[in-house]
């Protein structure tokens, strides 16, 4: 996912290609005169190009698993304290896409009356009937464009061909043209919060059971195999694996996220691939624990009982809680109190 002004400047760019794409003072979904610019449709080429590039190029420099930018492009609107929806950035990337794409691979899309229409438009232009005067200026206009284009492109290339790449970077006030990648840098280990909860009345009780709970598409259990639900983009997930590289001081939400599963309510149980506790009293305690996961290797010994991944415990992350205990937790920043029915 792209930080803040990556995104921001991604929305941008495709916004002001999208400006030049269709024609100022008609709304016909086929002007006559006035077809989209080859140079329009070439920036956004090389806007998806960018996207693309960066991309690939932040796995190749990476610290950071990749795994979650292949198998987890995905988001999730959460409730908890978490606001923001994130997830038009995949379709804001699809629509460059578009443009990659010729007439006749698109044709099936439109009717053919529409079809017809294009054909008409274009033998008149392959008759080469005189043009108005708008129609000249909107052609020095993109050409302009495109020299603007090529201008900017200039340092976007040399920071591509460096073999120190700035990611989501603009280089530029009006940031036109700028560089983009899924992230600054990505680390080379995975590790994961695993969220466990017991029925046991002492947390510290050696012969307490933990069962565990199960994200969407997040790693946890070894046998489930990684998901692929591009362009959808699980939220939660996605802040699950940022709070692992980080203390659950840093993320207070997963200790409301806790309360809330300990409350059994079902709102956030809708965010859960799996309940151990459906059908049954809540549990009682819940904690946290801090695991290093990696793939299995194909033909090795986890592969073949079936294990998707391989894990080892690092830790706590955050100790055991009750729902008494978070009361003054909650009290304390103002959060809505979880009460079990």
């Amino acid at each position: 996912m792209l930080d803040k002004s990556g995104w921001e400047s991604q929305l941008l760019e495709t916004g002001f290609l999208g400006i030049f794409l269709c024609p100022l003072w008609t709304l016909s979904r086929l002007p006559q005169h006035t077809p989209p610019s080859s140079i329009v449709i070439w920036g956004f080429r090389w806007l998806i190009f960018r996207i693309m590039l960066g991309a690939g190029l932040i796995k190749i420099r990476g610290d950071r698993c990749w795994w979650e930018l292949t198998c987890m492009d995905y988001h999730y609107e959460v409730l908890l304290i978490i606001s923001g929806n994130l997830s038009f950035l995949n379709w804001l990337t699809m629509v460059p896409s578009i443009a990659c794409f010729d007439d006749i691979s698109l044709g099936f899309l439109f009717s053919s009356r529409v079809k017809e229409r294009v054909v008409q438009i274009q033998s008149k232009e392959a008759a080469k009937e005189k043009l108005p005067l708008g129609c000249y200026i909107r052609k020095v206009v993109n050409i302009s464009f495109g020299l603007l284009i090529a201008y900017l492109s200039i340092p976007v290339v040399l920071n591509l061909l460096n073999s120190r790449q700035v990611m989501n970077t603009s280089f530029n006030p009006l940031r036109i043209v700028n560089t983009y990648g899924a992230f600054g840098s990505i680390t080379k280990e995975r590790t994961e919060v695993i969220l466990q909860g017991t029925s046991s009345m002492d947390p510290n009780d050696p012969t307490a059971v933990w069962e565990e709970f199960d994200f969407k598409c997040k790693p946890g259990n070894l046998k489930r195999r990684p998901c692929f639900i591009s362009p959808y983009h699980y939220r939660l997930d996605w802040l699950m694996w940022f709070a692992a590289f980080q203390t659950y001081e840093q993320n207070e939400w997963i200790i409301h996220l806790a309360g809330k599963l300990l409350a059994q309510e079902e709102e956030t149980l809708s965010l859960m691939a799996t309940n151990p506790f459906a059908g049954r009293a809540p549990p009682r305690w819940i904690r946290g624990e801090h695991f290093k996961y990696k793939f299995s290797q194909p033909g090795g010994k986890h592969a073949s009982e079936g294990k998707w991944w391989i894990r080892k415990r690092i830790g706590p992350y955050f100790p055991p809680v009750n729902l008494k205990g978070l009361k003054k937790f909650y009290e304390d920043r103002n959060w809505p109190y979880p009460m079990r029915d």
